[in-house]
């Protein structure tokens, strides 16, 4: 089974940065989609972008021109840069990995990233 560790998440003005990083186990890592998700108290959890394994991307339209999924294979890890961020982007954020027929789709711990007005 993948495991993945979030990390990067944090308080930040309106209008800055960040940068989360989702590390995974597991030498599968380069063939699967990756995705981030948010989720915030008493919402269900919503996609906010992927990444094929050949780097085509896909992104919520709240966060398009805002945020970028991409990934390095050589340290499986994916990474979600954050720019132009909103108080409305506040929540966890959770990174997946999207499973096989065989292997089942994973999800990060989560990382609470906050933004203040």
């Amino acid at each position: 089974q993948v495991q993945l560790v979030e990390s990067g998440g944090g308080l930040v003005q309106a209008g800055g940065s960040l940068r989360l990083s989702c590390l995974a186990s597991g030498s599968i890592f380069s063939i699967r989609a990756m995705g981030w998700f948010r989720q915030t108290p008493g919402k269900q959890r919503e996609f906010v972008a992927s990444i094929t394994s050949g780097g085509e991307t896909n992104y919520a339209d709240s966060v398009k021109g805002r945020f970028t999924i991409s990934r390095d294979n050589a340290k499986n890890t994916v990474y979600l840069q954050m720019n132009s961020l909103k108080p409305e982007d506040t929540a966890v954020y959770y990174c997946k990995f999207y499973g096989t027929i065989i292997l089942a789709d994973a999800w990060g711990q989560g990382t609470q990233v906050t933004v203040s007005s």
